[in-house]
């Protein structure tokens, strides 16, 4: 029980966290972007290799 009250509160911190560098602009469309295309090469590495083009957007 003490696992799961644990990682609630770590959930909301980051939550949180998140809100508050969004509003003070630490955190940009274009920052999330670029994230979300480096997750996507590392997790679909294979692709990457065969040639396919995981850039979101342009």
């Amino acid at each position: 029980m003490r696992y799961r009250v644990g990682s609630f509160v770590l959930l909301i911190y980051i939550l949180v966290g998140i809100y508050v560098a969004w509003t003070y602009d630490y955190l940009t469309p274009g920052i999330l972007r670029d994230i979300a295309e480096a997750l996507l090469s590392i997790f679909l590495w294979f692709l990457v290799l065969l040639g396919v083009d995981l850039h979101i957007g342009g």
